[in-house]
């Protein structure tokens, strides 16, 4: 049964940062690596209002409970761009308002771009909205498998407890992308062909086309194409071909096989 947007609603906040240490991030400062995953979702974070004006320029904007969630969403994910920016800040490197600038201006043509592909998308099909949900879903999925990711791999204590209360208020969006399209889906056969061509042929994980090809590769690489962070990437997909008629997708395991490689020839 879907989540109600009204429950949602009913419990957002900003990210709570009561009791977050964040003098620990100068005296016990992340590593390189972890900085540059760090980097890569503030910008993903903090570039959700770009996603929500595409998502409201389709026949999604006419479902009231899908607006309500929507407004939710983007309050929510905006915090958590302060919140991870916040820690940037502390190591000397730009925060989320600084790098949402830059990005903006660098993307803007493909931003119009993106927004007609989305206008004509909904026009010319009419299960668009069931594909914006399955779209939503498996990033949900797949962001709350990098930042648990994250988590193991930067073994910090702070950073921890922060990620964690970020994963907790995602955990809801999931909730909600996951029982749209599933309602969706079950509704529509042309729906699940569509939905599954569409992942297919165009999905690559949140971010892709927000920040560089390098940074994508660098994201998939450092934290899914080790054994254990293919263990979760082979985790998200069981669970997102659960979805109606997109059994057997290997999303973010084909996703993180390929970042290994293109890192791999990157050094």
């Amino acid at each position: 049964m879907p989540v109600s947007s009204r429950s949602i609603i009913g419990r957002s906040a900003r990210v709570d940062l009561e009791g977050i240490d964040f003098n620990s991030f100068e005296t016990q400062p992340l590593a390189v690596e972890t900085l540059r995953c760090l980097r890569y979702m503030c910008d993903v974070e903090s570039h959700t209002i770009c996603y929500l004006r595409e998502i409201l320029a389709t026949s999604a904007h006419r479902d009231p409970d899908i607006t309500a969630f929507l407004a939710c969403w983007n309050y929510e994910e905006f915090w958590h761009g302060e919140a991870l920016g916040q820690v940037l800040e502390l190591h000397r490197l730009p925060g989320a308002k600084e790098s949402a600038q830059d990005l903006r201006r660098e993307r803007k043509w493909l931003d119009e771009l993106r927004l007609l592909t989305f206008n004509i998308g909904s026009l010319i099909a009419d299960d668009f909205v069931a594909i914006q949900m399955c779209w939503g879903a498996i990033n949900e999925l797949t962001a709350q498998a990098a930042y648990a990711r994250m988590i193991a791999k930067a073994q910090h204590p702070e950073l921890s407890e922060l990620v964690r209360r970020i994963m907790k208020q995602e955990g809801r969006h999931l909730d909600f992308y996951e029982g749209e399209a599933r309602k969706r889906l079950l509704k529509s056969r042309r729906a699940q062909r569509l939905a599954r061509f569409a992942l297919t042929k165009f999905w690559a994980p949140v971010g892709s086309g927000v920040v560089s090809n390098s940074e994508v590769a660098h994201m998939a690489s450092y934290l899914f194409a080790d054994e254990e962070g293919l263990v979760a990437a082979q985790r998200v997909d069981r669970k997102f071909s659960r979805l109606p008629g997109l059994d057997g997708l290997t999303l973010l395991e084909t996703a993180a096989r390929r970042g290994g490689k293109a890192a791999a020839l990157r050094q």
